[in-house]
């Protein structure tokens, strides 16, 4: 039987209304033992899912542990891309054994749920196992995420996966959440993140940008 190729999006790819984002653990005691990935593109890379959850309008839940007695506030390069949303602390390690964290799934109530955070072996693994326990689609922004070493990353990162986990990176979820550079509507947002927090992608469109005025499709 031939197989017939259409122009339509895979079933796997993302959109801004299919899925729930949860930024977990991004504290600063956390950050101190996290050694998988240096702070600044960590830091950097958070806030670019941030802010591209924010445009487009992504429903995103963001948990701490400990806040006030331990682990400290959630970096503010995610904060001031949600102004005023409420962090829900926890005490458990495992977000999805937080009962008000579950509430505010099953309130957005999206079969796929997208994970960051610190640790990936910990902070990550825990809920993106019960979560594909559940039925539950999982997807885990590997370079927004880190641990205290990269074998602890990395063997956390292939845990999910054998599971049954979809990785991706932070860049990737920006580019996915637009994904056609016709949508007009969202390209001076998407590549404004791109500039600022993209990296030497973003640099390209700076240079494109300002040396020819040239833009995306």
């Amino acid at each position: 039987m031939s197989i017939k190729a259409t122009p339509t999006a895979g079933a796997k790819l993302l959109t801004p209304k299919d899925h729930t984002l949860v930024m977990i653990d991004f504290q600063s005691q956390m950050a101190f033992a996290t050694h998988s990935i240096d702070a600044v593109n960590l830091r950097n890379n958070a806030a670019l899912v941030a802010h591209a959850a924010a445009g487009f309008g992504v429903p995103t839940i963001l948990t701490t542990v400990a806040e006030k007695s331990f682990s400290g506030p959630m970096f503010s390069e995610i904060t001031d891309a949600f102004p005023g949303q409420k962090m829900l602390d926890r005490t458990s390690m495992n977000t999805w054994e937080d009962a008000a964290v579950i509430d505010r799934v099953n309130e957005i109530g999206k079969k796929r749920i997208v994970f960051s955070g610190l640790w990936t072996g910990v902070c990550i693994v825990g809920p993106a196992l019960s979560a594909l326990d559940q039925g539950f689609e999982v997807y885990v922004i590997a370079d927004a995420c880190g641990d205290v070493s990269a074998e602890a990353h990395n063997r956390a990162m292939d845990r999910m996966v054998q599971a049954g986990a979809q990785p991706m990176t932070s860049l990737q979820y920006l580019l996915e959440l637009q994904r056609d550079w016709a949508r007009t509507d969202t390209y001076e947002m998407t590549t404004g993140i791109a500039r600022k927090l993209g990296g030497a992608y973003g640099l390209g469109v700076t240079y494109a940008k300002t040396m020819f005025g040239a833009h995306e499709g």
